[in-house]
């Protein structure tokens, strides 16, 4: 990782394949190499987005949701660019929404969701693979990222889940992504239920993919898979992620819009209000 103290609070870098020995010359502003040379292209590069916020656990607020989103839409525009990295400096990979940014200001929380709601939507249908490197805790809106991933790469000691609804918010908008990733039951009992779990029960309930023995090794492990992923033809990516988003339905934004209605229509509620308002009484 870059040093996240001359970085803003989302921020993306390139890192572009590795340069091969008596393979031909590596051109690195189109990412493939010369045919002139007899070499043959290894593979495009791998773009990070990365939340920068680490002393608040890279709680979100709408600027990172939407700078987010803005990064995304140009690591898929970037030809150079064959895979992309969702990660978050320090401990944690996100604790989800600013819960004081909510409590302070209560428009938030619709911010919140609908960015929330859009970022799950650009990465989900992104013609690139994404990968989540979900370290230490992807928790509420944190975890809802999670399901506009292809690979979600955790680690055993990690913390999952959607505690929101003891907060008076619901966590609706994770919906579609989450049912088409765990089994009904399973996807209704993580959205009802506020309690977490470690990355190995989440590994197993199909939440996250990859589960590595230790935090230091989630973006790590993360990047290899992008590497992988990235050396694949795109073409070849690009159609199959269409196909199986077509039969699970992740990218069809009725569905997504259903979902999102669903939990704007519990901001502001006197009761949510007050369970907010809970947290710093």
């Amino acid at each position: 990782m870059i040093d996240p103290t001359t970085k803003p609070e989302v921020y993306t870098h390139v890192e572009m394949p590795p340069r091969a020995i008596g393979a031909g010359l590596w051109r690195e502003d189109v990412g493939e190499r010369d045919a002139s040379t007899g070499g043959v292209a290894i593979g495009r590069g791998v773009g990070f987005v990365v939340f920068n916020r680490p002393t608040r656990r890279n709680a979100l607020t709408p600027a990172m949701l939407e700078a987010a989103c803005s990064a995304v839409e140009m690591l898929q525009q970037d030809a150079t660019i064959g895979a992309i990295v969702l990660a978050g400096e320090g401990e944690s990979f996100c604790s989800g929404f600013d819960m004081k940014l909510v409590h302070q200001d209560a428009g938030q929380l619709g911010e919140l969701l609908v960015g929330l709601s859009r970022l799950v939507r650009l990465l989900r249908g992104s013609a690139l693979p994404v990968v989540a490197a979900a370290h230490g805790a992807a928790v509420a809106g944190g975890c809802a990222l999670l399901g506009g991933a292809d690979v979600v790469v955790t680690d055993r000691q990690a913390s999952l889940g959607y505690p929101v609804v003891k907060l008076g918010i619901s966590p609706a908008v994770s919906s579609p992504t989450l049912v088409a990733s765990m089994m009904c039951g399973a996807a209704r009992a993580r959205l009802l239920d506020p309690q977490l779990v470690d990355g190995e029960r989440a590994t197993a309930l199909g939440l996250a993919h990859i589960c590595c023995d230790i935090r230091e090794d989630v973006i790590p492990r993360a990047t290899r898979e992008a590497r992988a992923l990235a050396a694949k033809p795109g073409a070849a990516i690009a159609a199959t992620k269409r196909l199986i988003n077509q039969l699970d339905a992740t990218t069809d934004e009725f569905t997504h819009d259903r979902a999102l209605a669903t939990s704007l229509m519990l901001v502001g509620t006197p009761e949510q209000r007050k369970r907010v308002a809970a947290l710093w009484t």
